[in-house]
């Protein structure tokens, strides 16, 4: 990019010398995103291999409950027993082996072998601590929601003055008044060669002159357009040339993206040329160079700004950081 920055300043300076100033751009891109709020789960979990067996009846566990890594059914078991403060008995007179068959046969048993698992009852909640817990993580949950979706206030839009809506005509009618000269000179610009003979070395240059020619009347559109914006000729050379210099290669990038074509991914000069990738590649351009131009293209494609807004950025841009000129334009 730095290569390139001084290959368009030389240009640049080169025609502005000729013929007089150019103006500066620069132009920021801001792609904003919004996260959303991502749930977790409270308190730490053991990890399940997958392969864990009940400690009550020797079942496939699901989980840890009520303390104790136990299956679902003997989790329901234990708490229907707790709730219900359960009495059972035992016709074994409490000697039973658990298993998953004698689950179902002795209950006093089976709620014997919860407790020396390590089921705890406090741990076991009744029926209105649960609807109590549900609707607080509900309202816990709605609040949450509310907190994210509430949409910010649109800004008022504030109508533009008279003479600023004079100003931004007047703007369009000259960036069309400098494209129209470029389509003048259309005819002069280096034939693209229609031979596809990657070796030919007459073949690439070709395509190199082609392009570079291009990039000279970009530069010229530039010139022309800082030419006709009030009070830059009033500015030294030295001035001229140093808003050139900082800013050239930022005008060119913008303009163009306002000529990417999305359906083909191409990007079109002077209404007959359309090139993609793979053409900017085949003029001698490194990819690390044409990716990001392509990349820019696109996204200030997605904001679908017309006319008078790139206007008006050439025109805010082009004040370089130069206080007398933003003294000229805020007249």
């Amino acid at each position: 990019i730095a290569s390139l920055r001084c290959s368009v300043n030389f240009l640049a300076i080169s025609y502005l010398k000729e013929r007089t100033s150019a103006p500066s751009i620069l132009t920021f891109f801001y792609i904003a995103t919004e996260g959303q709020p991502v749930k977790r789960k409270k308190g730490p979990a053991p990890k399940m291999l997958g392969n864990e067996v009940c400690s009550v009846c020797g079942d496939k566990a699901s989980g840890f409950h009520y303390n104790v890594l136990s299956c679902e059914g003997c989790k329901g078991f234990f708490r229907r027993s707790v709730i219900k403060s359960a009495q059972y008995s035992c016709k074994n007179n409490g000697r039973c082996e658990m298993d998953m068959y004698m689950r179902r046969k002795c209950q006093q048993c089976r709620l014997r072998k919860c407790r020396e698992a390590g089921m705890l009852e406090q741990c076991v909640l009744s029926e209105e601590q649960i609807r109590g817990k549900k609707m607080k993580k509900n309202e816990e949950e709605t609040a949450r929601t509310s907190a994210v979706v509430t949409p910010t206030p649109v800004p008022e839009v504030v109508p533009l003055e008279p003479e600023q809506l004079e100003m931004i005509e007047k703007l369009v009618a000259m960036q069309k008044q400098c494209n129209k000269r470029s389509f003048i000179d259309r005819p002069k610009v280096t034939p693209w060669p229609q031979s596809q003979d990657p070796q030919n070395r007459e073949v690439r240059q070709q395509r190199f002159a082609h392009f570079t020619e291009l990039a000279i009347m970009s530069v010229q559109e530039i010139v022309d357009f800082a030419k006709q914006l009030p009070g830059f000729l009033e500015l030294t050379r030295e001035d001229q040339i140093a808003l050139l210099k900082t800013s050239t290669i930022e005008i060119m990038l913008l303009e163009t993206s306002r000529r990417y074509n999305p359906a083909i991914e191409s990007i079109t000069f002077l209404k007959d040329f359309s090139y993609n990738k793979e053409d900017f590649a085949k003029a001698g351009l490194q990819l690390e160079f044409i990716n990001p131009i392509f990349e820019f293209s696109k996204g200030m494609n997605d904001l679908h700004l017309d006319e008078a807004e790139v206007c008006s950025e050439n025109m805010k841009l082009s004040k370089g950081g130069c206080r007398y000129f933003e003294k000229l334009f805020s007249k």
